[in-house]
């Protein structure tokens, strides 16, 4: 398949992507429009109905392109070395010892800026 088939929105593509959108409006306004109607029957109804959306777009080809993605992410992230709770701990206990250290050395700073400043405005000074 190639790029500009990837890209490339056909008419039958909006049609379908613009029914499932009615679609899964539909069933918002039906979920809505059924509030005497049990929670559980609703739910389940809106939950049947955005499965019906999701079905109806999966079949044009921005539809296919975002699973395609979606599985392509998926396998990136099983790729990932994620790191040991070991190295977590260590590399918190890091970044929480540099922001102290730049804590103070901000708070001396200032303190020798207002020393600075107090002694030029300070009358007399």
């Amino acid at each position: 398949m190639s790029a500009n088939d990837q890209t490339t929105t056909t008419g039958t593509d909006k049609a379908k992507l613009t029914l499932a959108a009615a679609t899964f409006l539909a069933g918002v306004v039906g979920f809505y429009g059924l509030e005497g109607q049990s929670d559980l029957i609703r739910v389940v109804g809106m939950v049947a109905v955005a499965a019906i959306a999701i079905a109806i777009a999966m079949t044009s080809q921005p539809g296919r392109n975002a699973w395609s993605f979606a599985r392509e992410a998926r396998q990136e992230l099983r790729r990932v070395v994620w790191p040991t709770r070991q190295e977590s701990i260590q590399t918190t206990l890091v970044v929480l010892v540099m922001v102290f250290i730049v804590a103070v050395l901000l708070w001396l700073m200032d303190m020798f800026f207002m020393w600075g400043v107090g002694a030029l405005v300070r009358p007399g000074g």
